[in-house]
């Protein structure tokens, strides 16, 4: 009977150890999210994230930015991705059409504007976008068939009869960061950006800003990813993203909160 108890206690301990392991791996799993979003998000959806993640220990959230045109092809192809974060309506409601975005789980969260910068050191005599027309130098744009922020700057300039003008002294970024950098770097006079890429950057100075009327509403609209393995998760952040807190930072960094 001793042998049988001294087997049993065994046994149990053997049981119990297991038990406590497995638990304390379940609890150490983290759950990755891949957020697709637009360029001109980086720096408040970085602050959000983080906040985010002090108080989901178990989430970890990656990111992917770039063009919302670039973006959109990406998830159409397959591409990782749990939450898309565009820029535009247009390719965002491209994926909704084709159900890629869970149609149940999408929101339109922030708006933007736009601006015309130049160098804060130069000396370019750029001061509204009417006169872009004539500028000596190199205006930078957004790609318009793939980046939003181009897109909106082609209307502005085709509201003005100036694109014919304008777009032979064009230089394409691959997104609005890019955009930004050659302003910045002095490699070109001007150029055209969301506000919010003006307002983070010490290298540029704002000459004019778009009045509304003068192209589309610039909206921000973000949903759930319908090939996403991690649904519960996912509707989770996407539910933060609508939050006081982070509409706090969306604010911060000069958005306009919907």
């Amino acid at each position: 009977m001793k042998y049988l108890f001294l087997t049993y206690v065994t046994i149990c301990l053997l049981l119990t150890g297991c038990q406590t392991e497995s638990t304390s791996s379940d609890q150490s799993k983290k759950t990755e999210l891949v957020i697709s979003a637009a360029a001109s998000l980086q720096d408040a959806l970085k602050e959000i994230e983080s906040a985010y993640e002090d108080d989901h220990p178990n989430v970890t959230l990656t990111n992917n930015f770039g063009s919302s045109g670039a973006l959109k092809q990406q998830i159409a192809q397959g591409a990782k991705a749990d939450l898309f974060f565009s820029a535009a309506e247009e390719p965002f409601d491209d994926l909704v059409q084709s159900g890629d975005i869970d149609q149940d789980h999408t929101k339109d969260v922030i708006q933007n504007e736009l601006v015309l910068i130049v160098p804060k050191e130069g000396s370019s005599s750029i001061k509204t976008f009417r006169n872009v027309a004539h500028i000596k130098g190199k205006i930078a744009l957004g790609t318009p068939e793939s980046v939003p922020a181009g897109t909106y700057a082609k209307e502005i300039f085709t509201k003005l009869n100036i694109w014919d003008q304008v777009k032979q002294n064009a230089v394409y970024g691959k997104d609005v960061r890019q955009v930004l950098n050659y302003v910045e770097t002095g490699n070109v006079e001007a150029g055209v950006v969301y506000k919010t890429d003006a307002l983070v950057s010490r290298k540029v100075k704002i000459v004019d800003e778009a009045n509304q009327d003068m192209h589309s509403p610039i909206i921000y609209p973000v949903g759930i990813v319908k090939q996403t393995d991690h649904m519960k998760e996912a509707k989770a952040f996407f539910q933060y993203l609508q939050s006081d807190p982070a509409a706090a930072i969306f604010k911060k960094y000069g958005f306009q909160v919907k």
